[in-house]
């Protein structure tokens, strides 16, 4: 019963996000939460810290699957960065905390949703893995700049605090991560480790992560309950922002890459990592950023599982496995 309780919100994201969502309104409205931002640097070291056990560092650097990589490479910090500055720029220049919430969402690409989602279509799961890891790696050291380059004249933008922070979220979980691997190694074998604990490892997180949109909604419920539209202008300008990255990385895929490279490519770029976004958007720019990166989360999963049952039922991808067999 209690593994069922622990596993159900990562199982059932697109349901528990609104759900706590709402719950952090009614709170927020009728109770002072502001006591709880003092603790949204600890969510998301919880919430990142999983993550990263037994995550591949080596793997990453090796100079296979190139194609993939160097295509989402050009994706991932050029393209959609620039369409991310590109919605601010044009729609939310008289929201700045909106702005900087979705310009951290486009700098930080990929999750562990990428591998599932990837394994999940039978796309290419190795050079999925690899983007997962150079992405979080190269977004870390890249998202500083970018975000003073792409909204420093709408909000401040402390680079080295911003860097600290990172460090704090992304790299120290990272080299306690990889050494909490090995300490488990130690005790268990790969096999053992994959199937007793690394299970739970996303449940931790998904659960930090549900303390963090909590916190974030419930501190603006106010001015969310006075300002209802917020939150259909959120959802459009996400959905135009999601709508045009799944454009660019089914053209990219179909134009340069096969079916199960296509399929890691557009999985990359589209899926963002908004876990670390939400925990950066929350610690350095408020609420109101965390809100739209919450928002993403909706959007993300369902257009991922919209997207996987589009390829399959109109044949984005050709299966050329399935085109040798019939000509032979």
């Amino acid at each position: 019963m209690f593994k069922k309780i622990f596993l159900f919100p990562s199982q059932n994201l697109v349901t528990v996000i609104p759900l706590v969502m709402i719950l952090g309104i009614i709170v927020g409205y009728f109770v002072d939460t502001s006591f709880l931002k003092n603790y949204i640097l600890v969510f998301t070291f919880l919430m990142l810290y999983p993550t990263m056990i037994g995550m591949k560092i080596k793997e990453a650097f090796d100079l296979s699957h190139k194609n993939v990589v160097g295509l989402a490479f050009l994706l991932n910090f050029i393209a959609i960065p620039l369409i991310a500055w590109g919605l601010g720029t044009l729609l939310l220049k008289g929201e700045p905390e909106l702005f900087a919430g979705l310009a951290i969402s486009s700098l930080l690409p990929t999750s562990g949703m990428t591998i599932s989602w990837t394994m999940l279509y039978k796309g290419n799961v190795p050079a999925a893995v690899k983007n997962t890891t150079l992405s979080l790696i190269i977004g870390s050291l890249l998202a500083p700049w970018y975000l003073l380059l792409m909204v420093g004249k709408y909000v401040p933008v402390d680079v080295v605090a911003t860097f600290k922070l990172i460090v704090t979220v992304v790299f120290i979980p990272l080299i306690l991560g990889h050494f909490t691997y090995k300490w488990l190694l130690k005790k268990y074998t790969t096999e053992q480790f994959n199937k007793e604990i690394k299970p739970f490892l996303p449940a931790f997180s998904t659960w930090a992560m549900l303390l963090i949109v909590f916190t974030s909604i419930s501190m603006k419920a106010k001015m969310l309950v006075q300002n209802p539209k917020l939150l259909g202008y959120g959802l459009l300008i996400l959905a135009v922002f999601y709508g045009i990255n799944f454009f660019l990385g089914t053209i990219a895929a179909k134009a340069f890459l096969n079916r199960p490279d296509g399929l890691a490519l557009v999985f990359s770029t589209v899926l963002r990592n908004l876990s670390l976004s939400l925990g950066i958007a929350a610690t350095a720019f408020g609420p109101k950023a965390a809100f739209i990166v919450t928002l993403a989360f909706i959007l993300q999963v369902q257009g991922a599982a919209w997207y996987g049952k589009m390829i399959n039922k109109y044949g984005v991808f050709k299966d050329e496995t399935a085109m040798q067999t019939a000509k032979a």
